[in-house]
């Protein structure tokens, strides 16, 4: 469709020391070094007496922190894994935010051949099957450590090979499947949600670029913010159910 640039597969910008670099790769630096430069400022002016930023954010760590703790129902669990759900909210969050700036998917160049195709130099991080994938394998990584860490090894595999009854090994199959599947479900979830919205947008600004967009641009705002909490909140639900011994 002319004027309309979709692309399921990130787009490759270069190479870096014979590795591909994609505009979606370049989008999570970019995003990382935004949240480890506002850490840092806002670290070096925290006072006692906190402002307007340093009392909002306060308030939503003390708030996250209290949640986890309350939902993992101890405290140094909450404290082994509030950095983990936090950083992965932030991140997502950050990274479907910068999506809206201006530039974002629209700034780029065009390559060479008989039908040179537009090729963005920036483009939503979680656009990529390969980034949320990545996320995913992270947080499964994560869930089987702390079942692991908190149940033990045996105990905890105790909960996917049951020989004590049929019905019991039966359930332990189905639990190992739907364990491995959080995988496609973390990764898809995100991906399809994202990258759905970037190609509305895309079609709706195409067709109508006055007026319209704006409200769907909020509406895609909200959205971003929601899935940022769906990952990060499954995280959490999940790791309670591996710390929580088999009944």
């Amino acid at each position: 469709m002319e004027g309309i640039h979709i692309s399921l597969k990130a787009e490759q910008i270069g190479t870096f020391l014979g590795l591909p670099i994609t505009n979606t790769l370049l989008m999570t630096w970019v995003a990382s070094l935004l949240i480890v430069t506002f850490a840092v400022v806002f670290s070096r002016k925290l006072v006692l007496v906190p402002g307007r930023l340093q009392t909002v954010v306060e308030t939503a760590v003390g708030g996250g922190f209290q949640y986890v703790e309350e939902t993992l129902e101890n405290r140094k669990l909450a404290r082994a894994f509030f950095p983990l759900i936090a950083s992965l909210f932030v991140f997502i969050l950050v990274s479907n935010w910068l999506e809206f700036i201006p530039g974002i998917g629209s700034v780029g160049f065009f390559g060479g051949g008989e039908h040179p195709e537009f090729t963005p130099i920036l483009r939503s991080a979680n656009t990529d099957i390969n980034v949320t994938l990545a996320l995913a394998l992270i947080v499964f990584v994560a869930i089987e450590a702390a079942g692991i860490g908190a149940l033990g090894a045996l105990k905890y595999a105790g909960k996917f090979v049951n020989f004590k009854s049929v019905l019991g090994f039966l359930i332990g199959i189905i639990d190992l499947f739907s364990e491995l599947a959080r995988l496609i479900s973390f990764s898809f979830r995100l991906f399809g949600n994202i990258f759905a919205g970037e190609v509305i947008i895309a079609i709706i600004i195409a067709f109508v670029p006055y007026f319209v967009p704006v409200p769907l641009l909020l509406f895609e705002v909200f959205v971003g913010f929601i899935q940022a909490a769906i990952f990060a909140l499954l995280t959490l639900f999940f790791i309670k159910i591996a710390v929580t011994e088999h009944h």
